[in-house]
């Protein structure tokens, strides 16, 4: 039962739209589909990365990390604001960028990783779940694991209906759309980003 519970508010969590979700959507609605996918992959794997540290280290270390690494953030929100203004910047011209499957995969990993915050929301969220009947340890194991593939999943899934809806604007200056969309989603991720609030 806990563990539906988990899933039932991981899908909860995951499913509103962050910094990742936008960046996923933003490269998929530009650079279709496969590129959306591998800013999946770099997102994926900077969470397990996160989930990692939640999972591994004490609350005091958690915490002393996550609150050192508030100007990571903001380097974040920098880097979300620069793709954002480069997207708006295109507007108008007929050359349309092509970025390598290292460069998506690049994107997603910063974007993801440069949120301290989720170490923290990891950290308070997964201990919940864990039930003194069985080894802590493996238990945090499993729900990492069930969090990260959930999340691989329906940010996968945003990926692909991003690619979908694009691919349904036929006109001559889907170009044009396709920049400015992703413009107000980089500029809107770093708003989401800036705004956390850090405690």
């Amino acid at each position: 039962m806990e563990i539906l519970a988990f899933i039932l508010v991981s899908i909860g969590i995951i499913i509103v739209p962050g910094p990742n979700v936008l960046v996923v959507v933003s490269t998929s609605i530009v650079h279709g589909k496969v590129r959306g996918l591998q800013t999946v992959t770099g997102t994926s794997t900077a969470m397990l990365i996160q989930l990692a540290i939640a999972a591994l280290g004490t609350s005091w270390f958690v915490s002393a990390l996550a609150s050192g690494l508030v100007w990571v953030k903001w380097l974040g929100v920098a880097y979300l604001l620069y793709l954002g203004v480069r997207h708006l910047v295109a507007i108008g011209y007929t050359c349309n960028t092509q970025v390598s499957a290292v460069g998506t995969f690049q994107r997603g990993f910063w974007v993801s990783l440069t949120n301290p915050k989720t170490i923290l929301f990891f950290s308070a969220l997964l201990p919940q779940f864990a039930s003194e009947a069985i080894s802590y340890p493996m238990q945090i194991a499993v729900l990492s694991i069930i969090f990260w593939f959930l999340a691989l999943v329906l940010d996968s899934g945003y990926a692909l209906l991003a690619h979908k809806l694009s691919s349904l604007l036929k006109t001559k200056n889907l170009a044009n759309y396709q920049h400015g969309l992703s413009g107000v989603l980089y500029l809107g991720a770093g708003a989401v980003l800036a705004t956390a609030m850090h405690d």
